[in-house]
């Protein structure tokens, strides 16, 4: 059953795509901790193209609370300042003529609680995908069936395998949810 093999290949390859979609996404969420991934994805407007900021600039996280961005070429200082600023982080970046420094302030309780809204919302929007793959992948061992290429047994099998795919990788995104919901929540 190669081609069986693939479709859970190609699955399994999808949904952890999903879970690393996830992370990438929870990465960018304000925590009150300084983080490179924080800004890194912000497009910035440089000679007319927006650009992430991560190619521009170099980013650093120089303690707890500071992020410093030292552009590779200063004259974008000015561009990603105002991408900082009409971003949606909330962050009021300090420009010196060579770097730019961020000071994250500290969450307010409000702020927390609807940042992990914001993490629940992310985690059904994966959750939502992980499991339109698994309908995808099933569909697809249906058509099988019906073609007489698996018999019903091996469609009840494969299915089985299916849902423990979906079980483990939903279970991978309810672990990333939790840990920055915690991340997000500790004082």
């Amino acid at each position: 059953m190669a081609a069986g093999d693939d479709l859970f290949a190609d699955a399994e390859h999808r949904m952890q795509g999903a879970v690393e979609a996830l992370r990438r996404e929870l990465g960018t969420l304000r925590t009150g901790r300084a983080s490179p991934s924080l800004v890194e994805r912000l497009q910035v407007k440089y000679y007319g193209a927006a650009q992430p900021l991560q190619n521009i600039a170099a980013i650093h996280a120089t303690d707890a609370r500071t992020l410093t961005i030292q552009p590779w070429d200063r004259k974008a200082l000015g561009d990603i300042e105002k991408a900082i600023q009409k971003s949606d982080l909330g962050l009021n970046p300090n420009n010196d003529g060579q770097v730019i420094r961020i000071i994250i302030p500290a969450l307010t309780e409000e702020r927390r609680k609807d940042l992990v809204k914001v993490v629940h919302k992310k985690l059904d929007e994966a959750k939502v995908a992980v499991r339109n793959i698994r309908r995808d992948a099933h569909d697809h061992l249906r058509d099988q069936e019906k073609k007489k290429e698996i018999s019903a047994d091996d469609l009840k099998r494969d299915t089985d395998k299916l849902q423990k795919l979906t079980d483990k990788y939903i279970a991978e995104l309810d672990k990333a949810g939790s840990a920055k919901e915690d991340e997000i929540l500790k004082v």
